[in-house]
C-alpha cells in the first residue's frame, strides 16, 4: 500500500511539474521579447551592425574618424543595410578584420536584416528566435540522453527563466546560434549512437559543419563528443567511434575555407584576442568561475567588482547544488548519461581554464565562452531536481524539501529576468552604464557638438542614444583638428591624454561633467 502511495504521489507531483514548467516557459519567452529596443546596443553589438552594413572598420575609420563635423545620421549609414554592399562585404570585412569569428551568424543576421530591416530590434530579434528554437532541441537532447520527458520540460523551464541565457537571447551577436549547434549536435550525436545509419552520421556531420560555422569554440564541444564515444566504447576503435572520426573529418573539411582565412590573417586574430591571455591573477579567477557559474541561476546584475558580501552566500549556495547534482547523476544515472554529461562540461572547462591556470589568462573567466558547460549543469539540476521530486523512491518530507529548493532556484530565476527585462545595461556590457547619463547631458543643451578619439565602438554605441541634432567631430589617437566654431555647448567624449593636451594646447579648459573622465565639456581660455 506504501508503495502505491508513493507511485501516486510521484504522478501527482509530475502533473503539477509539468504544468509549472509550462508557465515559466511561458514566462521565459515573455522575457526574451519584452523592452529589446530600451537596453544599450553597445560596442559588440554596433559591430555586428557594420558587418551587416558590408563597411570595414577600416573604412569607417578613413570616412568619419578624420576631423570633420559629422551628424549621428551620418555615423549610423554605418551600422545599416546599403545598396552599396553586399554579402560578399560582409565575409570581405570579418576575413580582414575579425577572421577569429565564424562567418555563419553574420551572414544570417544580414539576410534577416534585408527581410525584417536593420533596427535595434529587428536585428536582436535574431538572437531571440534562435533561443527559442534551442528550447525544442534542449527537449530533443533530453530525451535522448534520459528518455524521460520531464526531465526535458524541468531543463527547458531553467533555461527560459536563466538570467545567464536570457542576456545572449537578447543581444545581437553568435553566442545563441552556438547554444542552438550545440544542443542540436549532441541530441544527433545520440540519435546516430541510437540507430547507427548512414542518414543519421551525415545528420549528425550537417550538425557539426553548423557549429564550425557558428562558433569557433564548437571545436571542443565536438572534441567532447569523441571522447565520449571513445570512454563509452572502452577506449577501442569500434565502427561507432570509426564513424564519428569519418564524420568529424567531413565536417572540418567543410570548414576548411574559414581555417584557411584565419591561419592567413593569423596576426589580426592573435591582436584581436590577446586579452585572453593576460593574467588576473588564480583568485580573480576563481572569483569570476564561482560568479559566474551563479549566474546561471541568480543575477541581478552586480558586476565581479561588487562587493563580496553581496555576491558570496548565494553564489556558494548555488556551487553546491551544481556540484552536487552533478555527483548525483555520476552516482545514480546511466553511466552513459553521467558520461555524456561530464564529457560535455569537462572538454570545454578544462580546455579553457588549465592554459588560464599554467600559463596565465582569462579564456575560462569569459562565460560566453563557457556555454556548453553551463549547458550540461543545467541538465544535471533538472534530472536531480525531477529525480528527486517524482521518484516514488524518495520519500514525503524530503520530496518536499526539494520541492522547495527547485522553487527556490526557478524564483531566483524569475526575478532575475525581472530585473534584467526592465535594465538598460547589464554587468556583461561593462563599461556601458554610463551612456544613458552621457547621452542625456548631450541631448539636454543646444547646438552640442562632440569631439572624441574614443574608438569606433563607443563612438557607436553613444549615438544610438542621442537626438539627431547632435554633431561629432572625430579622430584617432593621434588626429590633430581645430575644434570646429559656432556651437554652442562643445563636449569632449572620453578623449585620451593625447586628446586633453592637444585641446589645453588651443586654449580649452576641461570641465568634468560625467565622472569618472567619461564626459567633459569645453570652455574658452
Amino acid at each position: 500500500m506504501r508503495t502505491k502511495a508513493l507511485i501516486k504521489q510521484g504522478e501527482f507531483f509530475s502533473r503539477k511539474l509539468f504544468y509549472l514548467c509550462v508557465v515559466l516557459l511561458i514566462l521565459g519567452i515573455f522575457f526574451r521579447c519584452v523592452n529589446l529596443d530600451k537596453k544599450i546596443y553597445w560596442g559588440d553589438e554596433t559591430y555586428t551592425s557594420l558587418r551587416i552594413s558590408g563597411y570595414t572598420e577600416r573604412e569607417l575609420r578613413q570616412e568619419i574618424f578624420n576631423g570633420q563635423v559629422i551628424g549621428v545620421a551620418d555615423l549610423q549609414k554605418y551600422q545599416h543595410l546599403n545598396s552599396d554592399k553586399s554579402a560578399a562585404d560582409t565575409l570581405k570585412g570579418l576575413a580582414v578584420e575579425e577572421p577569429q569569428l565564424s562567418p555563419l551568424y553574420f551572414l544570417m543576421v544580414r539576410f534577416w536584416a534585408q527581410l525584417f530591416g536593420s533596427s535595434v530590434v529587428a536585428v536582436r530579434s535574431l538572437s531571440v528566435c534562435l533561443s527559442l528554437l534551442a528550447l525544442p532541441c534542449l527537449y530533443w537532447l533530453c530525451w535522448e540522453l534520459f528518455e524521460f520527458p520531464l526531465v526535458g520540460w524541468v531543463a527547458i523551464a531553467l533555461i527560459a527563466v536563466s538570467p545567464f541565457h536570457l542576456i545572449y537571447a537578447q543581444e545581437a551577436r553568435p553566442y545563441y546560434l552556438f547554444t542552438l549547434a550545440t544542443l542540436l549536435s549532441s541530441a544527433t550525436l545520440l540519435l546516430a549512437l541510437r540507430r547507427t545509419s548512414l542518414f543519421n552520421w551525415v545528420l549528425y556531420t550537417a550538425t557539426v559543419v553548423l557549429g564550425l560555422y557558428s562558433h569557433f569554440y564548437f571545436v571542443l564541444v565536438a572534441a567532447g563528443h569523441g571522447l565520449y564515444i571513445l570512454v563509452r566504447e572502452g577506449l577501442r576503435f569500434t565502427k561507432i567511434f570509426r564513424n564519428y572520426l569519418l564524420a568529424s573529418i567531413a565536417a572540418f573539411v567543410a570548414f576548411t575555407p574559414w581555417l584557411w582565412v584565419i591561419f592567413t590573417h593569423l596576426a589580426v586574430v592573435q591582436k584581436a584576442t590577446g586579452w585572453t591571455s593576460e593574467r588576473i591573477g588564480l583568485f580573480s579567477l576563481l572569483k569570476a568561475w564561482v560568479g559566474d557559474l551563479s549566474r546561471i541561476f541568480l543575477d541581478l546584475g552586480f558586476s565581479s567588482n561588487a562587493p563580496l558580501i553581496y555576491l558570496v552566500p548565494a553564489a556558494l549556495l548555488l556551487l553546491i547544488l551544481s556540484v552536487y547534482s552533478l555527483y548525483f547523476i555520476v552516482q545514480f544515472a546511466p553511466k552513459k548519461v553521467w558520461l555524456f554529461i561530464v564529457t560535455l562540461i569537462g572538454a570545454t572547462g578544462l580546455s579553457l581554464s588549465l592554459p588560464d591556470v599554467v600559463l596565465g589568462g582569462q579564456r575560462s573567466g569569459i562565460s560566453r565562452y563557457l556555454i556548453p558547460c553551463y549547458l550540461g549543469i543545467e541538465l544535471a539540476v533538472a534530472y536531480l531536481f525531477t529525480t528527486k521530486i517524482t521518484s516514488p523512491t524518495v520519500n514525503l518530507w524530503q520530496r518536499k524539501g526539494w520541492q522547495l529548493v527547485m522553487i527556490g532556484v526557478f524564483s531566483m530565476g524569475v526575478l532575475s529576468c525581472a530585473v534584467s527585462a526592465q535594465s538598460q545595461g547589464w554587468w556583461h556590457k561593462d563599461p556601458t552604464y554610463y551612456y544613458p547619463q552621457v547621452a542625456e547631458v548631450i541631448n539636454q543643451v543646444p547646438q552640442p557638438l562632440v569631439v572624441s578619439d574614443a574608438g569606433q565602438a563607443n563612438v557607436m554605441a553613444l549615438s544610438y542614444l542621442l537626438k539627431p541634432e547632435v554633431k561629432f567631430q572625430l579622430g584617432g589617437k593621434n588626429t590633430e583638428f581645430p575644434i570646429a566654431k559656432g556651437f554652442q555647448n562643445v563636449f569632449a567624449y572620453r578623449p585620451s591624454q593625447g586628446m586633453q593636451d592637444r585641446l589645453k594646447q588651443q586654449n580649452y579648459q576641461l570641465i568634468p561633467v560625467y565622472e569618472p573622465g567619461q564626459l567633459w565639456r569645453l570652455a574658452q581660455r
